[in-house]
């Protein structure tokens, strides 16, 4: 499968750009002040590391963007929550069929990326693409009144579009960051984009998320 860096090129800044502009034609917000929560999905080295076989030659692009979120939340008292995919025989499922690999939490490379800062919010460990899937995510969010959820991390096409789908489906709003994920190529990515924007995300680039939060926007 090639493999490639794509977020700062001209063709997908003008195909996301164009899916950005018909949200915004639809009056959608990026954010609800007071009732968002930030997902940070598998931010790990597993898929950062150049040495990993799931290495996202992207990833690396999206975490300064996902950096400034984090603290922005954070300074805001919004919750911040970084997934950790963990997998061990028994709950592999599908995935254990589907890939050669699993992420085992022994791994050096199942740690998130030091250059986000996990402090600042909570470690939920999830085992499937789904974040929801058999996790107490939906609960930690209900209990904090939130309503709208951001997603951001890697993959694009896989945990990011089918967390954004459980999200939708259990009642939460959803913005999805063009340029706040990444994956394997710009094919996938505008995929999701293309199908998240038609029944349940609204689109918007980390700058416009940032803008409403800052209430500029």
């Amino acid at each position: 499968m090639a493999r490639d860096i794509y977020l700062d090129g001209e063709s997908f800044r003008r195909e996301s750009t164009k899916l950005v502009e018909q949200a915004a034609e639809l009056g959608r917000s990026a954010f609800t002040p007071g009732k968002t929560a930030l997902l940070v999905l598998d931010m790990q080295m597993y898929f950062l590391d150049s040495g990993s076989h799931a290495h996202v030659p992207g990833a690396a692009d999206i975490v300064p963007g996902i950096r400034r979120l984090a603290a922005l939340f954070s300074e805001r008292h919004l919750p911040v929550i970084f997934t950790r995919h963990l997998n061990t025989p028994e709950n592999g499922g599908a995935l254990a069929l589907w890939w050669s690999d699993l992420i085992r939490e022994e791994d050096p490379l199942s740690e998130i990326t030091t250059d986000l800062d996990t402090s600042i919010g909570v470690v939920l460990r999830k085992s499937q693409y789904d974040a929801f899937h058999d996790t107490d995510l939906e609960k930690r969010l209900k209990a904090e009144g939130i309503e709208r959820v951001i997603v951001t991390g890697v993959m694009t096409h896989l945990c990011c579009e089918t967390t954004a789908r459980a999200a939708f489906v259990r009642g939460f709003e959803v913005t999805f960051p063009v340029d706040g994920t990444a994956t394997y190529g710009e094919d996938f990515h505008l995929a999701t984009l293309l199908n998240l924007s038609h029944g349940f995300a609204t689109l918007a680039f980390v700058e416009d998320v940032t803008a409403c939060a800052l209430g500029d926007g």
